[in-house]
C-alpha cells in the first residue's frame, strides 16, 4: 500500500458523501468513466457491501455483481492471492472494488498473482485505505446508492457524472450478462456438442448470469447441461427434451426481464424446475408473486436460513438485492426457507409442478456444506419424473 500513497482517490456517492482512499488496480478518471460503455463496466455502479472473509475472486467474477462496486467488510483482502481455479466466469463483472487493506504479497500455494495486478489486468479500478466500516454503516442506514471512484483531484466532477450515467432500477441486466449462444458444459469448458455414450440427466440451464460452480455441481451429479440464453422461449427449450430445467443466478431487478417470467410460466408443470437466486425470483414472478428491492441486500457467506419443516438452520452464501414478497405467493407455493435475520423468503416449492427454488447459493460451500443437498433434491425430482435413459434409447 505504501507505494501508492500519492495516488489519492475517492469514492463519491450520489448523496454527496465522500470516502477517501488510495487508488489501485486499473487507472480511472472522469473521462474514462464517461467514455466507457455507458459507464457500466468501469468505476461506476451501485455501491454494495459483502461480509465474506475471503472468496474475493469468486465475488469479482460472479455475474450477479454486474453494475456494482463491492465494499468488502473484512479489513484484510487479498491474503491468498488469485489463481486460475477460483473464477466463477470468464471475466470480472464488478465495476469497482473497495477495501480497507489490500495484500501485495500473498502467501498461498495456489497463488499466481496479487489482487491489485488482477484488477489491473481486468480493467477494474480499486480503492483501498477506505473506512469500510463507516461506508457499510452508511449503506445500512441510507440504503444502496450509486457512486463513482475518481482521483481526488477530479472529485468535483462526480455530481455531473452521476447525473449523466444511467440508473439501474428497471434495467434488464440479465440480458446484458447472458450468453448469446447456447453451449454445453463439459469438465470446466464450454463445448458445442454433448459428450456421447454417457447415461446422464439432460438439464437445460437458463443463463441469467450463471456461475461456473453451478455448472460444476450439476455435472458432478450426473447431468448433461445445455446452457441457453435468457431469452430462449419455452418451445425451444422443450424441443431439447430436457429431464429438468435449471434457472440460474443473475444480476439486477427480476421484473425487468418479463420474457424470462413468461418462459418459466410456460414451462411450469411440464418438466422439473430448480431455481437459484435470480432463478428463485423469476419462478416466483411466474407464479404471480411480486418482488421488491431490499434496502441494502444480502451479500456474504454467513447468512442463516431456517428450513421451515425440520427447523434446521443452514449457514448460506448470498448475493442479491431483491426479494420475494411472501404475502403475494399463491396458496400452492409452500415457503420452505426463511432468512433468520430479516424473515425474507429464502425458498419455495410447488409440489404438484415438481418445481422449487432457493434464494441463496447452495453450490457456494462458504465453509460449511450445509446446502449441498439442494442439488440432490433436483436430481431426485428428475429421477421420479423420468428414469435415467441411455442416450441411444431417446
Amino acid at each position: 500500500m505504501a507505494a501508492g500513497l500519492t495516488n489519492r482517490g475517492v469514492l463519491v456517492l450520489e448523496s454527496g458523501v465522500e470516502f477517501p482512499g488510495v487508488l489501485f488496480g486499473a487507472e480511472v478518471s472522469a473521462k474514462s468513466i464517461a467514455t466507457s460503455k455507458q459507464g457500466k463496466d468501469f468505476g461506476y455502479g451501485e455501491v454494495v457491501f459483502n461480509t465474506s472473509m475471503t472468496g474475493y475472486q469468486e465475488v469479482l467474477t460472479d455475474p450477479s455483481y454486474y453494475g456494482q462496486m463491492v465494499c468488502m467488510t473484512t479489513p484484510h483482502i487479498g491474503n491468498t492471492g488469485v489463481n486460475k481455479e477460483d473464477p466463477e466466469s470468464a471475466r470480472v463483472w464488478c465495476a469497482g472494488f473497495i477495501l480497507n487493506q489490500s495484500c501485495d504479497d500473498p502467501i498461498h500455494w495456489r497463488s499466481k498473482g496479487n489482487l491489485g495486478e488482477y484488477l489491473k489486468e481486468n480493467g477494474i479500478p480499486g480503492l483501498m485505505g477506505v473506512d469500510t466500516r463507516a461506508l457499510t454503516r452508511h449503506i445500512r442506514s441510507q440504503g444502496v446508492v450509486r457512486g463513482v471512484i475518481l482521483p481526488e483531484a477530479e472529485k468535483g466532477m462526480a455530481r455531473g457524472l452521476l447525473a449523466d450515467l444511467p440508473r439501474f432500477e428497471g434495467r434488464d441486466l440479465i440480458h446484458e450478462v447472458s450468453t448469446k449462444e447456447p453451449y454445453y458444459w463439459s469438465k470446466g469448458q464450454q463445448v458445442q456438442t454433448p459428450v456421447q455414450g454417457q447415461d446422464r440427466y439432460r438439464v437445460v440451464a437458463m443463463d441469467f448470469g450463471i456461475k461456473w460452480n453451478m455448472l460444476h455441481s450439476l455435472e458432478h451429479l450426473g447431468c448433461e447441461v445445455l446452457v441457453v440464453p435468457a431469452k430462449t422461449p419455452a418451445k425451444d427449450i422443450l424441443a431439447k427434451n430436457p429431464d429438468g430445467i435449471f434457472l440460474s443466478n443473475g444480476p439486477g431487478d427480476p421484473s425487468a426481464a418479463p420474457y424470462a417470467v413468461e418462459t418459466v410460466r410456460d414451462l411450469l408443470g411440464k418438466v422439473p424446475i430448480f431455481g437459484v437466486c435470480m432463478g428463485h425470483q423469476i419462478l416466483c414472478l411466474a407464479l404471480g408473486a411480486k418482488t421488491y428491492k431490499l434496502k441494502f441486500g444480502h451479500r456474504g457467506s454467513n447468512q442463516p436460513v431456517l428450513e421451515t419443516t425440520s427447523k434446521k438452520v443452514e449457514i448460506s452464501s448470498h448475493n442479491h438485492g431483491y426479494a420475494v414478497d411472501g404475502n403475494t405467493l399463491p396458496r400452492n407455493a409452500e415457503i420452505t426457507y426463511v432468512n433468520l435475520n430479516d424473515k425474507t423468503v429464502e425458498g419455495i416449492e410447488i409440489k404438484e409442478a415438481n418445481a422449487f427454488s432457493v434464494q441463496y447459493h447452495p453450490e457456494a460451500c462458504p465453509g460449511p456444506h450445509d446446502s449441498a443437498l439442494i442439488f440432490d433434491k433436483f436430481i431426485q425430482g428428475m429421477r421420479e419424473n423420468v428414469p435415467k435413459i441411455p442416450r441411444a434409447a431417446r
